[in-house]
């Protein structure tokens, strides 16, 4: 089996002049995963090059994938993703998927953007305070999740558990998913890729599917976001995803969103 002409111009444009050492230790494997990942998929993605790098990366993170990480990144920025778009990716994984595994990548992506020339820190994104993470916090989670879930959730845990409720709205809408360098719809197709690849959160892609929805994405984009992560998370994440997103939003096949903002 050969390498598809459309395989390596696709593989160029992400890794220009750059040929694999596997190549020669593992031919085999190379010329099917690259005709599958740089062809077959990329033919029922449909997310920009751009999109498509930067959810394969939050998966990337989710699966502690550090090594497959750093040549992507290298890849993403490549392509246009840009360092703080880079950053806010791993800054978004941390309430999502914890700093015990985002504090390794967030070096491997300081060391990657250093190497490049890019001075750090870069230019700061957060919108809140102490004083406005909880109300801003708030009103992004009802915005995403919808109030009468966040009102529920709050209705229903008890008085020994409320603090997690404040944790939810103040830090990780507040401290995170608010923040600047990415909007608001790509932040939420990020945490559908974070939560689809670290699997055993099937609650969470079902509530996220809707949150998706809820912002503004089609479900021809989560769909696009399952296929474009295949690859490099598995069958059975990726099922586990497709089942969530067959439940919350069944096919109607519909073509994915193509009105993101300028440079999103």
């Amino acid at each position: 089996m050969a390498v598809t002409e459309r395989a390596r111009t696709n593989h160029d444009e992400l890794f220009p002049g750059h040929v694999s050492t596997l190549t020669g230790t593992d031919p085999e494997l190379i010329e099917v995963f690259d005709n599958f990942a740089f062809d077959e998929v990329l033919q029922h993605g449909g997310l920009d090059t751009r999109r498509r790098l930067m959810v394969q990366l939050a998966a990337m993170v989710a699966s502690q994938a550090h090594a497959e990480y750093r040549v992507m990144l290298g890849a993403a920025l490549t392509v246009g993703v840009t360092p703080v778009e880079a950053k806010e990716i791993v800054y978004q994984a941390v309430p999502y998927v914890g700093m015990a595994k985002v504090f390794d990548v967030l070096h491997i992506t300081n060391d990657v953007l250093s190497a490049r020339g890019v001075d750090l820190p870069l230019e700061g994104q957060s919108s809140t305070s102490p004083q406005t993470r909880m109300e801003q916090g708030l009103a992004v989670q009802k915005r995403i999740v919808g109030d009468d879930a966040v009102e529920a959730m709050y209705a229903a845990a008890p008085p020994g558990e409320q603090h997690i409720q404040r944790y939810l709205s103040g830090n990780c809408f507040g401290d995170h998913v608010s923040r600047g360098g990415i909007d608001l719809r790509t932040r939420e197709l990020l945490t559908f890729a974070m939560l689809v690849a670290l699997g055993g959160c099937d609650p969470q892609v079902k509530g996220h599917t809707a949150a998706n929805l809820r912002v503004g994405n089609t479900r021809a984009d989560l769909l696009a976001v399952l296929t474009h992560l295949l690859p490099f998370i598995g069958y059975p994440r990726t099922l586990n995803g497709l089942a969530a997103l067959d439940a919350v939003a069944p096919s109607t096949d519909v073509a994915a969103s193509t009105d993101y903002p300028a440079g999103r």
